[in-house]
């Protein structure tokens, strides 16, 4: 009766606290309590902390921060009938109204009512227990651990990238960004049997990490001149990968996971006529390290955005190369099951991106790690309440 649900509070722009907070109550019968077991830590969650919002969600009251989590069923509404006490699952953090075009369609990540975790006003899952819908939580097989199913949700990211792009069996896949976002997006397009996957990041170690984790090369572009302006030389640079992989009128796909505009450039001049084009990448420039090539040094979550970061986009060239352009966010239907056969299967080994791991005692700690945007810096993740 006495027990309290401890939670990672942002209070307000650059406020974050620990808070007692009151164990949360079932509200329909669909609910299920979930007890938070492994929580990775998010760019948007970085952005809401530093910025106090993301395009039009804005933060107008305290939030708990935190959505990439796994957990233990503890209790369940009384229409729950697939999910049990006890069983483990990955957590999708976002449940949307089911009722509109876009859910009956499938594409739920555009339904207008969704109800996002740790996206303003609503808390998210740094506490100790955490309420959600029971369709909106996936079983994770005995011998998955539960810091992969934390993992599950930036993988269903690359997933839906992927997806969007219609990767497929013998093509080129070129990915902007050697972040989380784009170091799975390479690993997710060599399980569906691209022919070669080139990853391209400013960082010499993320680019070998890369190439470790999955991509077949690895491109680290060099310096601009100061001589040279932007545009030229965002076409120079695709026409050097192009003689460098033998990509000839370019690659089939190319993912772009930074946002930043040097980037998109060259990824339109690179993408080979009547290609695919994919933007993933959300401008960050405020809270990024620039560079003068590829501009914000880590990839970003598709949901990591000030709606009012614009870019110069070369649209005579994607005009005239006749490409497809297509968005990406969050995740559609059957992008969760898939996800999670991934990492079950053994075909994508997420554990890798790990890099540092915390107590939920040192959240704190964590985040500062991961705002400091260090090349050393993959994936960190948080453990559940202990006690």
């Amino acid at each position: 009766m006495n027990e309290t649900n401890p939670s990672f509070v942002l209070r307000a722009v650059q406020d974050i606290v620990f808070e007692d907070q009151v164990v949360p109550a079932l509200k329909d019968p669909w609910d299920v309590r979930v007890r938070i077991a492994q929580t990775g830590i998010c760019g948007s969650d970085i952005h809401y902390w530093q910025r106090g919002r993301i395009g039009d969600f804005i933060l107008e009251s305290p939030i708990v921060l935190g959505h990439e989590s796994s957990g233990t069923v503890v209790e369940v509404g009384s229409a729950v009938k697939d999910l049990h006490v006890g069983d483990r699952v990955a957590i999708d953090p976002g449940v949307p109204c089911r009722h509109c075009e876009y859910c009956r369609s499938g594409s739920y990540n555009l339904c207008p009512d969704t109800v996002f975790a740790a996206t303003p006003p609503h808390d998210g899952t740094l506490s100790k227990y955490y309420i959600t819908q029971a369709d909106f939580c996936y079983p994770l097989p005995a011998h998955m651990d539960l810091e992969e199913g934390a993992l599950v949700e930036p993988l269903a990211v690359a997933v839906q990238i992927t997806k969007v792009g219609k990767v497929k069996p013998n093509q080129t896949v070129v990915v902007f960004g050697c972040g989380p976002i784009g170091i799975l997006c390479q690993a997710v397009s060599k399980v569906y049997a691209a022919q070669k996957v080139i990853g391209v990041d400013i960082s010499a170690s993320r680019a070998e990490f890369a190439r470790k984790f999955g991509a077949d090369n690895v491109f680290v572009p060099p310096t601009k001149s100061e001589r040279i302006e932007d545009s030229a030389w965002s076409e120079n640079v695709a026409h050097m990968m192009k003689e460098q992989f033998g990509l000839g009128e370019g690659p089939d796909v190319v993912l772009e996971a930074t946002g930043a505009q040097s980037c998109i450039q060259t990824g339109i001049h690179l993408t080979k006529k009547g290609g695919m084009y994919v933007q993933a990448g959300m401008r960050r420039e405020e809270l990024g390290y620039r560079h003068p090539f590829l501009g914000v040094l880590l990839d970003h979550s598709p949901s990591s955005v000030d709606s009012d970061q614009n870019v110069v986009f070369p649209i005579t060239t994607a005009c005239i190369r006749d490409l497809t352009i297509r968005g990406s966010i969050r995740y559609t239907t059957g992008c969760y099951p898939t996800t999670v056969d991934l990492i079950s299967s053994g075909k994508t080994n997420v554990k890798w991106l790990v890099t540092d791991r915390y107590k939920f005692e040192q959240a704190g700690e964590a985040f500062e790690l991961v705002r400091q945007g260090k090349e050393s810096v993959i994936k960190v993740i948080i453990e559940g309440v202990s006690s």
